[in-house]
């Protein structure tokens, strides 16, 4: 999420447009945040949290496909008026997409506020949990390693979680853990197919296209199909993460997330 550099004239008259006219006849550069108190710093760190930290990670310290924006400085920008104009708009042919139309010009003010309070990494929280017995349920009665890489150690059916800490929340964390179907990134859908010659394999989507299907197996076996060649397919968008919820007590769940929130790229 973050940023372009847009012509100072064109980029207010985008913002004005957006916002009804913040201050009419002041350029973007001369435009000032008007909610840049302790309380909107704070509300912005929940509208971060909710909308961007997906990419950027829930501390914005950088993610999967986002950038780091705790160094206080922006690739695309220098002034308040643009990081304004580019969270509200997104950036044109990215990944990087404009908040939801229905969101107000003091929410995207408040978010601007949060990101220029951030500097040198953003902010922990404390997690009551046990992080070495959490290491523990992790490499062994959980068997997350099975599925999870944590530095090139691990399987490949499940999203790497070397610096999860820095992408996800305590509290998220343990969402996934309980209920790991209610987020489920396309990326980590599988498949199910059976071949015309009998052969039925299931695993990991790696890729599908209109013509093919590419599927890795619980044995890290990468198999190539073309679709006019199945009998039948099915595509399972549910997650394969078993929901620990059921399997762990509340406290060893405390161990398990203060682990995994341990997971950061600051600590390594």
């Amino acid at each position: 999420m973050l940023l372009e550099n847009l012509h100072l004239g064109a980029m207010w008259a985008l913002v004005a447009g957006l916002t009804g006219g913040l201050a009419t006849g002041l350029s973007a550069q001369e435009q000032a945040n008007p909610f840049t108190a302790a309380i909107d710093v704070q509300a912005g760190r929940r509208m971060f949290t909710r909308q961007c930290s997906v990419c950027h990670g829930v501390r914005a310290t950088g993610g999967d496909i986002g950038p780091d924006l705790t160094t206080g400085e922006f690739e695309h920008a220098s002034t308040d008026a643009a990081l304004f104009s580019v969270i509200s708009d997104g950036i044109p042919d990215t990944p990087m997409a404009g908040l939801n139309r229905n969101r107000t010009d003091q929410a995207v003010w408040q978010i601007v506020a949060y990101l220029r309070s951030l500097s040198g990494g953003g902010e922990r929280v404390a997690v009551t949990g046990d992080a070495s017995a959490g290491e523990r349920l992790y490499l062994g009665a959980g068997n997350c390693s099975s599925c999870h890489r944590i530095d090139s150690e691990g399987g490949r059916h499940g999203p790497d979680l070397s610096t999860i800490g820095d992408r996800r929340s305590p509290e998220q964390l343990l969402s996934d853990l309980v209920d790991p179907d209610e987020r489920v990134q396309t990326a980590w859908w599988r498949m199910r197919v059976t071949h015309l010659d009998g052969t039925r394999v299931e695993g990991l989507r790696m890729n599908e296209g209109t013509y093919s299907v590419r599927i890795l197996d619980a044995d890290d076996n990468l198999w190539s199909f073309m679709k006019r060649d199945l009998r039948d397919s099915e595509r399972i968008e549910t997650s394969s993460m078993p929901a620990y919820g059921a399997t762990l007590t509340d406290g060893q769940l405390e161990d398990l997330v203060a682990y995994l929130y341990g997971l950061s790229r600051r600590d390594r």
